[in-house]
């Protein structure tokens, strides 16, 4: 039996960038080992939700693993707070967070204080919420962990009676749509008032409850000491919480063994990641913590993952290097984490393609230009085992739109490799 190294790039698909010769920050990348991947195998373009939906991560992660968001996403929240490794039972409320930057009208500077709040820091202010906030507007109880930079996930527990994760989001920059988490085209940057979105008790009480959390956490973070000194040193104050795409219950997703009959493993790091990876029966595999040498961090798990397939039916990884410097509208930097990628990760792994099948793709598109997800096609090269080329000679989008495989949904993708490898 074949064994299958499944990649996802966070945020790989971009549009074409004047700059880069019009060319997106993938084709205008040097990446020697994913060409050589492409022209070894064949490609095609991925809708990771669908046709002009512009997910959130875990939507598209989701529907990239094969599961339909429609019938099993519950929220965000609850799926980062199980990856956090906190209990949530079912009618608690879980809500993913950022800290962030606002002025004393609550308009929004910056989503995520400027990417420049360490661990560290965030613990410290996530520890302070806890010992001073308490909710009053219904009896409740709550946890705030902090996670990784400027991401947090919030636990709500009721004493009279179960919440609904039906309430809108106090982050402006994302809205739900049919229950599913979405990046909002336009929007006021202001922190939003967290509203029920139906009529019931249980919606109502939620959306009191986080308001009452939005307002309260912010006196608490607002004259913060960390704050203090983020001000002196220049840098913003992380002196709010946002919050978004709320639950009140763990998602049921069908075993991945039995959806495709072989033990996955997850190399993954985010609690997005890490939850539905669990959530799907993945073994998790702890990643050694960065170095802060990211061509050693690559080379490292590069080698893990090379063990991994030899062990494993197949092993998901999710890299996420080039989605932050695309929300930072840097295509230089998107560009050359591209090329970190390929030397360091894709440069190191240690795999007979004549036994194993690589895929790389990504969750969904990050255009620089826009500074968000969007709804465009990503690129998926497939290589190895009994694949032969299909005229494919670079990973890029351009030339992935011309392959084989065609026009697929992200829920298609994983079925369609494992029949490639049969």
């Amino acid at each position: 039996m074949k064994h299958l190294l499944y990649v996802l790039l966070d945020g790989l698909g971009d549009l074409p960038v004047k700059s880069l010769g019009d060319r997106t920050p993938l084709e205008a990348a040097d990446h020697p080992n994913m060409d050589s991947l492409a022209r070894k195998g064949i490609s095609g373009i991925v809708y990771t939700v669908g046709r002009g939906i512009a997910p959130e991560s875990d939507v598209a992660v989701i529907s990239m693993l094969g599961y339909d968001p429609a019938k099993t996403y519950t929220g965000r929240g609850p799926i980062e707070v199980f990856g956090s490794g906190m209990v949530m039972d079912n009618g608690d409320l879980a809500v993913r967070c950022n800290f962030a930057t606002v002025d004393d009208n609550m308009n929004i500077i910056d989503r995520r204080v400027g990417r420049s709040l360490s661990t560290g820091e965030a613990r410290v202010l996530a520890e302070t919420i806890n010992q001073t906030v308490t909710l009053e507007s219904h009896p409740a109880t709550f946890e705030f962990r902090s996670t990784v930079g400027h991401r947090a996930v919030l636990l709500i527990k009721s004493e009279e009676g179960p919440l609904s994760g039906n309430i809108t989001n106090t982050d402006p920059a994302y809205q739900r749509m049919e229950g599913l988490g979405i990046a909002s085209a336009n929007f006021v940057n202001k922190v939003m008032r967290c509203e029920p979105l139906d009529s019931s008790e249980e919606a109502r009480r939620a959306a009191e409850l986080l308001e009452e959390f939005t307002r309260k956490s912010h006196e608490a973070l607002k004259d913060h000491p960390v704050n203090l000194i983020r001000r002196r040193e220049g840098k913003p104050p992380a002196n709010v919480v946002l919050s978004r795409d709320a639950g009140s219950r763990l998602p049921d997703f069908q075993h991945i063994k039995d959806k495709y009959g072989r033990e996955f493993a997850s190399m993954v790091e985010m609690p997005v990641e890490r939850g539905i990876a669990l959530l799907c029966g993945m073994d998790l595999v702890e990643l050694p913590p960065p170095t802060g040498d990211q061509a050693w961090d690559y080379k490292k798990r590069a080698e893990l993952a090379s063990e991994l397939v030899e062990a494993y039916g197949a092993v998901y990884v999710h890299i996420k290097g080039p989605d932050e410097p695309a929300h930072d509208g840097n295509c230089e930097g998107k560009k050359r984490a591209i090329e970190m990628i390929d030397k360091h990760f894709f440069g190191n792994l240690d795999l007979d393609l004549s036994e194993n099948v690589v895929a790389v793709t990504s969750d969904h598109a990050t255009p620089c230009s826009l500074k968000a997800h969007s709804g465009d096609p990503v690129p998926l090269i497939v290589s190895g085992g009994n694949i032969k080329n299909d005229g494919t000679d670079a990973f890029g989008e351009s030339q992935c739109a011309k392959g084989s495989l065609g026009v697929m949904i992200g829920q298609e993708v994983l079925a369609k490799i494992f029949s490639l490898m049969a």
